[in-house]
């Protein structure tokens, strides 16, 4: 089963948590909610509404953005990771251009063929 983005939010959230060496305590009071759910959340019981998330995240003292894309890389499956440089445009359009098939205009049909070659 794959993981579900409520877990993973839990688990970076957590994360950056423990690295500050910070308690639950403490992160609930700065984010203005209850000890409880932040441990719900934290345990992937909870969904985290996108106020709370930022709350919290103000509360850690993190970027939200950074904080979805530690999830979003912790929820791909390492086969399917993107390589660190993308294809340059170069190869991608010879790659395109050696499999283009060019159909001649039938003879007789000389708008046609003024069209295509335009």
């Amino acid at each position: 089963m794959a993981m579900l983005l409520r877990e993973a939010l839990g688990e970076s959230l957590r994360r950056v948590r423990t690295q500050q060496g910070r308690t639950l305590r403490e992160v609930s009071t700065g984010a203005r909610v209850s000890l409880g759910y932040l441990s719900e959340v934290e345990r992937g019981q909870k969904e985290a509404s996108s106020e709370l998330l930022a709350a919290i995240c103000d509360a850690l003292d993190v970027e939200i953005a950074d904080l979805l894309l530690d999830v979003g890389n912790a929820m791909r499956p390492e086969e399917t990771m993107r390589p660190a440089e993308p294809v340059a445009a170069e190869a991608a359009d010879a790659a395109l251009s050696a499999t283009k098939v060019v159909i001649p205009a039938p003879s007789g049909h000389r708008e046609t063929a003024a069209l295509a070659a335009a």
